[in-house]
């Protein structure tokens, strides 16, 4: 996030940049380009599908990648085996993640679409695919520990090669018949999300750390925080708007069209999100980690990875599915959720945790 530092000498905290003052209305804007452009300009969604290698949409990938690289470039990687020590963010991690996340997105995708069972499918599918893109995005506006989350969303990644299959099959078959509900295959190869990890992770986060090694090396920290992280900066909120009005025009029609479904989609998804947050900042409360790595340990338990959820989905049910439509609604809602969790997030550092993260520089641990 970048700021305009505050006068030398002066007393107060560093002023938002205009760009950040004014990001909810980027960001709607952004939404209403893209359902523009998606209901008005339909050829734009077949050019945007012809333009995809192996089931990944270039242009998506690229505003992805732009919109990751200059929030990884800005983690101290030094200071990443302090965070690997602490066993009680780690290990709250993981359960959030991996046995909380899932289990909740099926009980809530029961409970609201019983009837729909293609759209009931996709949310389940959602709940499986963790964070690993833009949660960077989110934590960093909250003022969260950078280099936690880059910690945690490597985390989560492997656990995503390792784990997704398995609990795919899992909730979509083995527990629906357990409970004597209908049950739903899903076939997706542990090479897909493999691939999916290293294009939408793995490639920012080497660049990040390169920029970093390279900078600091030739010009020194200094130079590296005062003069370089401020120009990439701005870049991650123009990457993210970039996505948005592809996301939304991709599916603009499908939105418009489909009005009370997505609507349907939307109430669990809005649940979900605010219950997983709200859990994630308590547990961090609870275990005394501060409020940086606690805003941290809430975003990436309710971040999700809507790209390998849109890109199950498609391969195994059809672009035109419902378990598609579902995953495509996922990031629609999610980005304008987690904006608001954003600003509820830094009203509760101070409410609850009694500091000011926008004092505090990023990572800095403040306990509670």
């Amino acid at each position: 996030m970048t700021h305009t530092a505050a006068a030398p000498g002066s007393v107060g905290t560093p002023r938002l940049s205009t760009l950040d003052r004014w990001l909810p209305a980027w960001i709607g804007l952004a939404m209403l380009a893209g359902l523009a452009l998606g209901r008005f300009v339909p050829a734009l969604a077949d050019v945007l599908a012809r333009l995809e290698v192996g089931g990944i949409s270039l242009p998506i990938g690229l505003g992805l990648l732009v919109m990751m690289y200059p929030v990884l470039a800005k983690v101290r990687y030094d200071r990443v085996g302090a965070v690997t020590g602490d066993t009680r963010l780690l290990v709250s991690s993981l359960a959030l993640n991996w046995v909380l996340g899932p289990a909740l997105m099926f009980a809530l995708a029961w409970v609201f679409l019983p009837d729909l069972p293609e759209y009931r499918t996709g949310l389940i599918v959602v709940g499986l695919a963790r964070c690993i893109a833009m949660v960077v995005i989110w934590n960093d506006l909250a003022c969260g520990d950078r280099e936690a989350a880059a910690v945690l969303v490597a985390i989560n990644s492997v656990f995503q090669v390792v784990a997704f299959s398995l609990l795919g099959w899992f909730y979509l078959t083995v527990l629906p018949g357990w409970l004597g509900l209908d049950t739903q295959g899903l076939d997706v190869s542990v090479g897909q999300i493999a691939v999916n990890v290293l294009v939408f992770l793995g490639i920012p986060l080497a660049a990040g750390f390169a920029s970093r090694a390279i900078g600091e090396r030739t010009r020194g920290r200094d130079w590296y925080e005062s003069r370089f992280v401020p120009r990439i900066g701005p870049w991650a909120l123009y990457g993210l708007l970039f996505t948005i009005v592809l996301l939304f025009a991709l599916q603009g029609d499908a939105v418009t069209r489909n009005p009370l479904d997505v609507a349907r989609i939307a109430l669990p998804l809005l649940v979900y999100f605010a219950v997983m947050w709200a859990l994630g900042l308590a547990t961090g409360k609870a275990l005394r980690l501060g409020y940086a790595r606690s805003t941290t340990l809430a975003f990436t338990a309710a971040g999700n990875n809507f790209e390998l959820a849109i890109a199950v989905a498609i391969g195994t049910f059809g672009a035109t599915s419902g378990q598609a439509l579902a995953g495509v609604v996922g990031p629609l809602i999610e980005v304008p959720v987690l904006v608001g969790l954003v600003y509820v997030s830094l009203w509760a550092a101070r409410r609850w945790f009694a500091t000011d993260p926008r004092a505090t520089p990023h990572g800095q641990e403040v306990t509670s």
